[in-house]
């Protein structure tokens, strides 16, 4: 590992022999890999976190950047949003993952990074870290595809159902449980969604039977967005699918694996 800059660190890219890792992970038992797909040799990323301390955004980043590393990228980790000073340094990566919860991003900043987005690098993230990062940010949240709302009823029980079986970020998973927070969100009607989840209306019997987007995909501009609402805190990834998802995510949002999606509108006018 060496020294990138006084706000981040680059993670090396691995060599020619942790390249083949990637035709041979395996995510857990009975969970397929992200096997198969082009090795991700010299395209950069940059990982940035911070934010509220209870979504373990350290943690949870330590989860995925040693393995974006063994897949070939170049990964640089920063703990400060002024990693989006440099617009023209965004634009060269090939996709910015973002872990940052209830942040204040300034206006050169955030403009940076929707440039950068819009030009064609991929933009990634689970829970708050993408989904609740700056709440005055309307640009920001139409740019995710949406926004977080509520957790009714905190840490719960429930499922998430696969929606699509064709798309390779969801391809041979299964439904699964999750112990975590249960994300109500404003959500885009546009957005290509692979999972989702029904509440029961336990904690809030008015949206009983809601079933509402866990994870999605969607361009902004030229740019590849993914999003998962899983990940509350680091140990939620120890659910094989839900670590898988964002493994395969994280890789299509990067142009690794593959199209663009399409606009799947709920709303029909006719």
């Amino acid at each position: 590992m060496k020294s990138r800059a006084s706000h981040g660190r680059w993670i090396s890219a691995a060599g020619a022999a942790a390249l083949l890792l990637l035709a041979a992970f395996v995510a857990g038992p009975g969970i397929p890999g992200a096997a198969g797909q082009a090795p991700a040799a010299k395209k950069k990323v940059l990982i940035v976190w911070g934010g509220w301390a209870g979504h373990e955004p350290k943690q949870c980043i330590d989860v995925f950047a040693p393995w974006l590393a063994e897949q070939g990228f170049d990964v640089e980790i920063a703990n400060s949003l002024d990693a989006y000073n440099d617009g023209e340094k965004l634009k060269s990566l090939a996709l910015i993952v973002q872990a940052v919860t209830m942040g204040a991003i300034k206006p050169e900043q955030e403009r940076n990074l929707e440039a950068a987005i819009k030009s064609g690098v991929g933009l990634a993230g689970w829970h708050g870290g993408l989904g609740d990062s700056f709440r005055s940010s309307p640009e920001y949240e139409f740019m995710v595809g949406g926004s977080w709302a509520a957790h009714p009823g905190g840490i719960i029980d429930y499922e998430v159902n696969i929606t699509n079986h064709d798309d390779p970020i969801t391809k041979g998973l299964s439904d699964f449980k999750m112990h975590s927070e249960q994300y109500f969100m404003l959500v885009d009607p546009g957005n290509e969604v692979l999972a989702v989840t029904t509440f029961s209306g336990q904690s809030a019997p008015w949206i009983k039977g809601t079933v509402m987007p866990v994870v999605w995909k969607k361009l902004y501009g030229k740019g590849r967005v993914f999003n998962s609402t899983l990940g509350h805190v680091a140990k939620d990834f120890d659910v094989p699918q839900a670590r898988e998802i964002v493994k395969r995510g994280l890789l299509w949002a990067a142009r690794v694996v593959g199209g663009d999606p399409a606009v799947v509108p709920v709303y029909k006018n006719k």
